[in-house]
C-alpha cells in the first residue's frame, strides 16, 4: 500500500503538468476604428495568453479594401506583451478611409521577442468587433 500511494499522487498532478505545458493564445481583436481627416485609427485590444511575457511584437499587416484589392502593407508594432493583461494599441494608416476597409490579414510577425521566437505566430488568434471588417492571420 505504500508504494501505492506515492503513483497515486503523481496520477493526481498529472493534470497539472499537463496546464503548464500548454499554450495558449494571443489575441488580437480589432475593437474599433475611427475615420480621421486623412487616416483611418484602428484600435486593437490584445491578450497575451501564451504563457510567456512577449518584449516586442510586430506584426506584418495587410489591409484590403471594399472589392478586396490590397490598399496597404505595412508593420504593426504592438510592443510589450505582459502575460495575462489587456493592452490596447492604435494605429493611424494614413490615406486609408475607414468605410472602404474590408479585412486586415496578419501575415506574420516580422519581430517575436519572447522566450519562444514562433510563439507570435503559433498562437495568433485575429478577431474582429466590426461586423464589416474581416480579421484574418
Amino acid at each position: 500500500m505504500l508504494r501505492i500511494l506515492p503513483f497515486l499522487c503523481l496520477l493526481a498532478a498529472a493534470p497539472a503538468w499537463a496546464q503548464d505545458t500548454e499554450i495558449g493564445e494571443l489575441t488580437v481583436e480589432l475593437n474599433t476604428t475611427q475615420a480621421g481627416a486623412d487616416a483611418c485609427t484602428l484600435s486593437f485590444m490584445v491578450i497575451n495568453d501564451t504563457g510567456s511575457k512577449i518584449e516586442k511584437a510586430v506584426f506584418e499587416t495587410v489591409l484590403f479594401g471594399s472589392t478586396g484589392a490590397v490598399q496597404s502593407m505595412t508593420l504593426f508594432d504592438f510592443g510589450t506583451l505582459p502575460q495575462k493583461r489587456p493592452r490596447v494599441r492604435q494605429f493611424a494608416v494614413p490615406n486609408l478611409a475607414c468605410d472602404d476597409l474590408s479585412r486586415i490579414l496578419f501575415n506574420g510577425a516580422s519581430t517575436c521577442a519572447a522566450p519562444d521566437q514562433g510563439i507570435c505566430d503559433a498562437t495568433l488568434k485575429p478577431v474582429s468587433r466590426i461586423k464589416t471588417v474581416e480579421v484574418l492571420g
